[in-house]
C-alpha cells in the first residue's frame, strides 16, 4: 500500500495544493471586496471641486460608449475615476441608459449624482427665440450669430418660419432647426386652416399667409390682429388696393429698416409688393407672421370698418367712412401736438396704418 507524498510541511501534495487554492480564492474575495468598498466610497463621496464657478460643462457626444462617458468625466474632473464610473455604469445597469447631450456639474457633486444626471438626461437646455414679424433673411442671421449651433442655413421662403422660442442643443444644426420651425409652421397652418371661417376669399393656405404677414407688421396687439384683418378683407371685397406701408418697404429693402420715412416718390414707385401700386395681394408674404396673425386672418372679426389710424398707444382707431377716418386722423393728430409723446410712440412703431400719412396717396376708392 502506498504512503501519500508529503510535502515539507508534512501534508500531502494534493492537500497541500487544494489549501493553496482555498487561500487563494480567499485573497481574490478580499480584494475584490476591498475594490468594491473602495469603489462604493469613491462613488458615494463628494466629487472634485469646479474650477471655475459652481459648475463644470461637460459635452457628451452621441453614440459615446461608457467607457469614453467615464474617460471624458475623468477628464473634465468631475469624477475621480473614470474606471470606477464605467464599472459602476456597468454593475448597476445604468451604463445602457447614460444619454448624450451637455451637461452642467455642480461643482462637487458625487460620483452617483453625475450619473444620476447622466441617466436621467439633464441636460442643458438653449433656446433660440424667433420674434414675430421678420424677414426670413433676419431669423437666418440670428442661427447664424448663435454660438452653440453649427453648419450653415439656408434662407427659406417669406413667411415659411413659425416665429416661436425654440430649444436647441450645443452642436446641433442650424438647417436641423430651421426645418423644425418651417415645420410648425406648416402643422400650425394646417390647423388653422382646416378651421378657417366660411366665405373667406383665399385660393390656398399661402394667401392667407401673405396678408397674415401685413397684418403682423401692422399691429403688435394680438386682440386688435382680427380686427386688423377684417379690414384689409373688406377693401379685397370691395375692389380696394390695400395701401399698407409695410410692403413698400418690402419691395425696397426686403423689409430692413429704410433709415428714412417712406417718399412720395417711393409710394408710386411699382414693385411686386407695393399695395399703393398694386391690386390685391402683394407677390409673397413680407415677413414671418406669428400665430395670431396667422389666426386672425382666417378667423377675423365682422366689421365693415375700411381704415383705421394709429393712436400713439399701440393701437389703433378704425373707421367703416372716409370722413369718419379723417375725423380720427384730425383727433389723433391734435393729440401728438398736446403730448408729443404720442408721436414719439407712434414713429417708434414697427410700421404705420395704411392711410395714416396725410401724404400718402389715398388707396383705391377712399375719396
Amino acid at each position: 500500500m502506498k504512503t501519500p507524498r508529503s510535502g515539507s510541511n508534512g501534508l500531502p501534495r494534493e492537500r497541500r495544493f487544494a489549501v493553496m487554492a482555498a487561500g487563494g480564492a480567499v485573497t481574490v474575495v478580499v480584494a475584490l471586496l476591498l475594490l468594491f468598498l473602495v469603489g462604493q466610497a469613491l462613488y458615494r463621496m463628494p466629487g472634485p471641486k469646479a474650477k471655475q464657478g459652481a459648475v463644470t460643462n461637460v459635452l457628451l457626444r452621441p453614440g459615446a460608449r461608457v467607457t469614453e462617458i467615464g474617460s471624458t468625466l475623468a477628464g473634465a474632473h468631475v469624477v475621480r475615476s473614470g474606471s470606477v464610473f464605467t464599472a459602476m455604469a456597468e454593475l448597476s445597469g445604468a451604463g445602457r441608459r447614460l444619454k448624450a447631450g451637455e451637461y452642467d456639474i455642480p461643482s462637487g457633486a458625487s460620483m452617483a449624482k453625475v450619473m444620476r444626471m447622466i441617466r436621467n438626461g439633464e441636460i442643458v437646455h438653449h433656446v433660440v427665440h424667433v420674434p414675430e414679424g421678420l424677414t426670413s433673411e433676419m431669423v437666418v442671421d440670428i442661427l447664424m450669430a448663435n454660438p452653440f449651433l453649427t453648419g450653415a442655413a439656408p434662407v427659406p421662403e417669406e413667411g415659411s418660419i413659425l416665429p416661436e422660442t425654440y430649444e436647441i442643443r450645443r452642436g446641433e444644426d442650424r438647417a436641423a432647426v430651421l426645418k423644425r420651425m418651417t415645420d410648425a409652421r406648416d402643422r400650425v397652418l394646417g390647423e388653422l386652416w382646416a378651421a378657417r371661417k366660411e366665405g373667406l376669399p383665399y385660393k390656398s393656405p399661402q394667401e392667407a399667409v401673405i396678408l397674415a404677414s401685413i397684418v403682423e407688421k401692422e399691429t403688435a396687439k394680438d386682440n386688435e390682429r382680427p380686427h386688423v384683418a377684417s379690414v384689409y378683407l373688406n377693401r379685397l371685397k370691395t375692389g380696394m388696393r390695400l395701401g399698407a406701408d409695410p410692403t413698400v418697404i418690402y419691395g425696397i429693402s426686403r423689409g430692413r429698416p429704410l433709415g428714412h420715412g417712406i417718399t412720395q416718390s417711393e409710394l408710386r414707385t411699382p414693385t411686386p409688393y407695393n399695395t399703393y401700386a398694386i391690386e390685391g395681394l402683394p407677390a409673397g408674404p413680407i415677413c414671418n407672421p406669428g400665430r395670431a396673425s396667422l389666426a386672425a386672418v382666417l378667423d377675423p372679426a365682422t366689421s365693415n370698418d375700411l381704415y383705421f389710424v394709429a393712436t400713439g398707444d399701440g393701437g389703433h382707431a378704425f373707421a367703416a367712412s372716409a370722413a369718419e377716418h379723417d375725423k380720427n386722423v384730425a383727433k389723433w393728430r391734435t393729440m401728438e401736438k398736446i403730448n408729443p409723446a404720442w408721436t414719439a410712440h407712434t414713429e417708434s412703431a414697427a410700421a404705420p396704418a395704411p392711410t395714416e400719412s396725410a401724404a400718402a396717396p389715398a388707396p383705391a376708392g377712399k375719396k
